[in-house]
């Protein structure tokens, strides 16, 4: 399958016009490899890192989470990240491709997937937005767990390295319906309350954010950016595999950008 294909098959799963308006999904970098083969290394974040990993590798395209362009650029300078990600890429041949938003919303997308790794029953978006489409996930665990037993699955499941959750008097506590939601999810803490979850798991949660939560019988539980959206990107890679590709692989270069001290 040549990457044009690939790209096509894709946007019928997930348009990239269904993308919200700040974002930036599609093409970042397309230095006329549309009809090569496809070799394609899939990460969550395009860093310099994972330009030169998907040069080792010989890929020609690296297929990304996270854009690489958020805003529009007034320069390019040597020395700078995005600079020499675009001088690689049109010096190797090799396409900057990213999913966000629209990734985020589609069945085995971001939230589906944590929803599924928590093996939650009867699904639905916290917010929905088209038809089978939505923001985050809802559902029930069956059987309910005790708090203390779903922190555990999330840690051994998720492998964070650090789980923040919110205080709470009662690790015993039985946990039935709980709220998914990839990435940074705290905006989302009024919407999730109107849903009845009695937990809900995301990332890049504030100070404050844990306090409302609590203040509004909410378990907030932040198991960071990169462990509750990595996951998704492994279940690209093996939608990937299904279509027969050259080559594609999940980037081992891919970073979590934050490191805890014991």
């Amino acid at each position: 399958m040549n990457i044009a294909d690939l790209i096509t098959w894709f946007e019928e799963w997930a348009n990239p016009a269904w993308c919200e308006s700040w974002d930036n999904c599609g093409w970042q970098i397309e230095p006329g490899v549309l009809h090569q083969r496809a070799r394609v290394l899939v990460c969550l974040t395009p860093t310099l890192a994972v330009m030169e990993e998907a040069i080792a590798f010989q890929a020609n395209l690296i297929f990304a989470h996270h854009p690489l362009i958020f805003n529009p650029l007034k320069s390019l300078c040597t020395g700078e990240a995005i600079a020499e990600m675009v001088r690689l890429a049109f010096t190797h041949k090799i396409g900057v491709y990213s999913a966000h938003t629209n990734f985020d919303q589609v069945q085995d997308g971001t939230a589906d997937v944590l929803a599924q790794i928590l093996e939650l029953q009867e699904v639905t978006p916290i917010v929905p937005t088209l038809p089978g489409l939505g923001y985050g996930r809802v559902g029930l665990l069956k059987p309910a767990l005790k708090l203390q037993e779903l922190l555990a699955a999330i840690q051994t499941r998720l492998a964070p390295p650090h789980l923040i959750f919110s205080p709470t008097a009662d690790l015993q506590q039985t946990i039935s319906r709980v709220a998914v939601l990839g990435g940074s999810g705290a905006s989302f803490i009024s919407t999730v309350v109107k849903t009845d979850a009695e937990v809900y798991l995301t990332s890049d949660c504030k100070f404050h954010q844990f306090q409302e939560s609590r203040d509004r019988g909410l378990i907030l539980i932040d198991a960071g950016h990169y462990a509750t959206e990595r996951p998704a990107c492994d279940r690209l890679v093996q939608k990937f595999e299904s279509l027969n590709l050259d080559w594609v692989q999940l980037s081992h270069k891919d970073e979590d950008f934050r490191q805890f001290f014991p």
